[in-house]
């Protein structure tokens, strides 16, 4: 039986901007980037169009911000493999050369006509609104909405792939190190608030797609149950005919691969897969509580 994977960050915000067609050239550019980074950029560029959708922002500016995403880390494809890949915390020297990717970035799109619009997230998307952010330290005032958007959303994907998350049952904790760089005046607090509202949507709709195989479960259940019953009646029965009568209707219940010898083994299995996904979903309506009651 198949589960239906759950996505951290679904699809359909940018189908509905039919965003593929219009950002063709500028999504070739990912090509350049190592899988890793391609993947988090576009995981960065969902994140910020439903951000953007949450803040009311028109379809235009969304569009833009979207594609500003998809590009922020456009400057990583010239860090060295041994700085951007390495797994372990980088030296102050290596430190350094990653946040060149910030002005790397910059420089490569504006050396592009098309790409030259969207040059802004490239650079100031690891600036913060008190100042200690980087490349250039800019406050407030002087950072573009797009590249406040885009620092909530590269953050939030960051720390999920870091602690390798399949599941959102522990994503509080990754919500509070965001609140509290919307405390301390790094992150604006507006966006971390929406943030949270695209979290709990996301939560929930994890809790649907459990809860939808969790039914399948317990058909699945069900039906071997109803096996297991005219097994022992066939067992029990003395004249030939109630035997093949129980038979003939294990035959009609069995699916598949399913044999006679093995549907025991199955019910177990299912039975296993039931109760875990079960306390996965307590844990998850569990969740929703915790982040509903965390303050911005």
């Amino acid at each position: 039986m198949n589960k239906q994977k759950f996505d951290f960050y679904d699809r359909t915000s940018l189908k509905s901007y039919n965003l593929n067609e219009s950002m063709r050239y500028q999504l070739n550019m990912l090509d350049k980037l190592d899988v890793f980074t391609r993947k988090h950029c576009e995981n960065v560029a969902a994140l910020t169009c439903r951000l953007c959708e949450k803040l009311h922002l028109n379809k235009g500016y969304t569009e833009y911000c979207t594609i500003c995403a998809y590009l922020h880390d456009l400057g990583k494809q010239f860090i060295p493999p041994s700085v951007l890949q390495k797994p372990g915390k980088l030296t102050d020297e290596e430190y350094e050369i990653m946040k060149t990717h910030t002005t790397l970035g910059y420089e490569l799109c504006m050396k592009d006509l098309k790409l030259r619009p969207y040059a802004t997230g490239a650079l100031n998307h690891h600036e913060a609104l008190n100042g200690t952010g980087y490349p250039n330290g800019i406050t407030k005032k002087d950072i573009p909405y797009e590249a406040q958007i885009i620092r909530v959303a590269d953050e939030y994907d960051a720390i999920v792939n870091k602690r390798q998350y399949k599941s959102h049952i522990g994503i509080s904790d990754t919500l509070k190190e965001l609140i509290e760089n919307a405390n301390n005046g790094k992150n604006n607090p507006k966006i971390v608030k929406k943030l949270l509202k695209v979290v709990i949507e996301d939560t929930e709709y994890e809790i649907f797609l459990t809860q939808s195989y969790v039914n399948e479960l317990k058909s699945e259940i069900e039906r071997l149950e109803q096996i297991n019953k005219y097994k022992t009646a066939m067992d029990k029965a003395k004249k030939e005919k109630d035997k093949n009568y129980y038979l003939a209707g294990i035959k009609q219940l069995l699916k598949n691969n399913e044999t006679i010898d093995n549907y025991t083994t199955l019910y177990g299995e299912y039975k296993e897969a039931y109760n875990k996904r079960k306390t996965i979903i307590e844990n998850l309506h569990h969740e929703i509580k915790t982040i509903k009651k965390l303050k911005v």
